[in-house]
């Protein structure tokens, strides 16, 4: 049987520079569908069963992110369900995996996909709780419905909890945070889900970006844009995701954001704020400070030690989906960071960080969601 690479599916993204010999597949990572980006790769291997591999991502040198190699092993199924991690090297410039597949078939990506079939289906069994409401708010540039869950029933002495996810569409463990998050706050036994269902209403997108996450792009939509560039100024023509979003959230208010997305480089689960803004109060650094500190106690993969240096301000920071919130709600609005490799202060040599890890990481959030919102009461 001969070699075979193929991308032709649901977030597929490769091109093939050659591929007659198992041992000598030379591959380039393809730029975002608009956009001159490239680090989201998710291919299929036919043929080489019993064979040893030597993959070469030639260009990984000049993706958006090259740091992002360092320390990075490639995560590879042959049922695209179970997901592990493959031996991975990078020189400077080549990214080279090393694996001798067990089965005819083999996908390798960069991270755990998180398909749009499967988007779908947890609209779907969200939908089916007696608490959730499912709204369309309309359509994305390629046709696909912008979905929001409302979860809890409004009133107006409930606090207004917003998740949103996949701004970046090959942030793939960020919806894998959101499913374990929706799990933990539907299921009838939990008990920061039960005690948040009588205190606030959760709007969650999970996924901000279905075109990009359907065309297997790493950041941008199908224009080209950034969602997390497009909050100050949004359009339905560039970025209706955000503009749609945006449009809800300010005809229900928001008292805490968490917007949620994945790290290239750090291998740590980590928060940005809104320090770089200029109106931060102190009110708001105690409060940031108070929720890193009641994550850690709920789950330990969480950490305040790394993460982003402060930046000072400049205009692109209302560009920002966080910033923007805290600036226009003055509310507790908090970027969520997970990473892509693993994390280094517990780490898994078998699966890395993956999307189980995502989603346990979910349900742990529901405990200082529950502590900040007691916070604002007082």
């Amino acid at each position: 049987m001969s070699i075979k690479i193929s991308s032709r599916f649901d977030a597929g993204a490769i091109e093939v520079v050659n591929a007659t010999s198992a041992n000598a597949i030379d591959l380039n990572i393809r730029k975002d569908s608009h956009a001159d980006i490239t680090q989201w790769f998710y291919f299929r291997l036919q043929g080489a069963q019993g064979e040893p591999c030597t993959i070469r991502l030639l260009n990984a040198g000049q993706s958006a992110y090259p740091k992002g190699w360092e320390d990075y092993n490639a995560m590879a199924s042959y049922d695209r369900v179970n997901w592990f991690r493959v031996p991975t090297s990078f020189d400077g410039q080549v990214l080279t995996i090393e694996h001798t597949p067990a089965m005819d078939s083999v996908y390798y990506a960069y991270f755990e996909p998180y398909s749009w079939e499967r988007h779908l289906e947890l609209l779907d069994r969200a939908q089916q709780s007696e608490h959730v409401r499912m709204l369309d708010l309309g359509s994305t540039i390629d046709g696909h419905d912008l979905n929001m869950l409302v979860i809890g029933e409004s009133d107006e002495n409930k606090k207004k909890v917003w998740v949103i996810a996949r701004q970046h569409p090959g942030e793939t463990m960020a919806e894998w945070f959101v499913e374990g998050m929706l799990d933990a706050l539907l299921d009838p036994a939990h008990p920061f889900g039960r005690q948040l269902l009588k205190e606030t209403v959760f709007y969650v997108v999970p996924n901000m970006n279905p075109d990009g996450s359907v065309r297997g792009n790493l950041r941008t939509n199908a224009a080209g844009a950034n969602l997390n560039r497009e909050w100050f100024a949004p359009s339905m023509e560039r970025s209706p995701e955000v503009f749609l979003v945006r449009q809800k959230m300010h005809e229900t208010g928001v008292d805490l954001l968490l917007d949620v997305h994945g790290d290239e480089g750090l291998p740590y689960v980590f928060i940005a704020g809104s320090d770089a803004l200029p109106t931060f109060t102190a009110e708001q650094a105690a409060a940031q400070k108070a929720f890193s500190s009641d994550f850690m106690t709920a789950s330990p993969d969480f950490q305040d030690v790394y993460g982003y240096p402060k930046e000072p301000y400049t205009d692109e920071v209302l560009t920002m989906g966080s910033p923007y919130v805290t600036h226009a709600f003055g509310c507790l609005s908090l970027t969520l960071e997970l990473p892509f490799k693993d994390n280094a202060n517990d780490p898994d040599p078998q699966v890395g960080w993956d999307g189980a890890r995502s989603s346990r990481l979910g349900g742990a959030v529901l405990q200082p969601v529950l502590r900040a919102i007691h916070a604002l009461k007082k």
